[in-house]
């Protein structure tokens, strides 16, 4: 039987309703479809406005745009459901959202130069730079299952892009040098992130809120001196409807989507959350072929199911005893064992 709720349950929010009342699979389907429908429509919408003519040249004004977007909705959310106390120092925000500003920006700008699968498969392969930077920042060791991984991703990497460069009519080697540098500001991102929210005790709304509010001025200083903001306000009045509203649309789906993947690992765990966004994934790349043009060869689908293993046998590393125990209650149930036998019962994998 599944859990009944007492009065002073935690409450579970999806996007501004608390689910916590409702059943476990209701929860389930809920955040997995929320997952599915937000992230799919970001990764239409990102697609569709840096493949816009003329908006090539101006994808750091439009991060600045979301930038701004995230910040007033971590705001937003602060006042409504956190606490608006910071924990972390201003000096550590300003190293992260340097760092926020790097990733956010060259991944954005990577989409004018790279076929969107390729970006999605690189941005799979986050474990590689995080690892290192594990290591670099926080001493961590690893074992032999994530170093197998880490190999299995850079194989899958390789793969994919001498796919993408046999069957790619716009190969451009700058959107490989925009998200590799992308993925290598992230892992500093997430180590750091990590190392002060367990110091500090700050959340991940405070780190939200701090990180993209601080890296919105940043943004803003470098498109000043640059002069992009004064190139891109022309284009941007011209087509007004067309960029401004599907970059906001954009940036809501993707602030969405982050708090909807938090709340789902935090619910269900990372095992299911990760299957989840694994799949969302694979569904943004198959939408991608079909709905914006472009060569396909199987190369591709033996390079993403080489990175898929990968991070499965990542997961499997850091969560040994648990999955074993599910395997042998998924095995018990398939050979008919009593369940009055079973030691743990898992009622989404049973």
């Amino acid at each position: 039987m599944l859990p009944s709720y007492k009065n002073e349950v935690e409450p579970i929010h999806l996007l501004g309703f608390n689910i916590a009342r409702s059943q476990k699979w209701v929860q389930f389907v809920l955040l997995s479809g929320a997952i599915f429908v937000l992230y799919v429509g970001y990764g239409y919408m990102q697609e569709l406005l840096f493949k816009m003519p003329g908006l090539k040249s101006f994808g750091w004004t439009l991060t600045f745009i979301q930038f701004l977007i995230y910040s007033g909705c971590g705001y937003g959310e602060s006042q409504v459901w956190h606490n608006t106390r910071r924990m972390i120092p201003l000096r550590i925000y300003m190293i992260i959202a340097f760092f926020t500003v790097a990733t956010m920006g060259l991944s954005n700008s990577s989409v004018a130069y790279l076929n969107y699968p390729t970006q999605v498969i690189f941005k799979c392969c986050k474990l590689i730079p995080v690892m290192i930077g594990g290591v670099l920042i926080q001493g961590k060791r690893y074992g032999l299952l994530d170093i197998a991984s880490v190999v299995l991703m850079s194989a899958g990497i390789v793969m994919f892009t001498l796919a993408d460069n046999k069957v790619s009519p716009i190969f451009d080697s700058r959107g490989y040098i925009m998200i590799s540098g992308a993925l290598l500001a992230d892992a500093v991102i997430g180590n750091i992130q990590e190392k002060n929210m367990k110091k500090y005790g700050g959340s991940s709304n405070e780190v939200v809120l701090y990180s993209y509010g601080i890296g919105s001025i940043f943004i803003f200083f470098y498109i000043l001196i640059s002069g992009e903001i004064f190139e891109s306000i022309p284009f941007l009045w011209t087509h007004f409807n067309e960029v401004f509203w599907n970059c906001v649309i954009f940036s809501l789906l993707g602030y969405l989507g982050v708090n909807v993947v938090l709340t789902h690992i935090k619910v269900f765990g990372a095992l299911l959350a990760v299957t989840v966004t694994t799949l969302r994934k694979a569904l943004t790349i198959i939408l991608s072929f079909i709905l914006f043009s472009k060569p396909f060869t199987l190369d591709y689908l033996w390079a993403g199911l080489i990175v898929l293993l990968a991070i499965y046998l990542n997961l499997y590393s850091k969560n040994k005893a648990s999955w074993n125990q599910k395997m042998r209650v998924i095995f018990a149930n398939v050979i008919g064992y009593s369940a009055s036998q079973k030691t743990h019962r898992d009622t989404l994998l049973v």
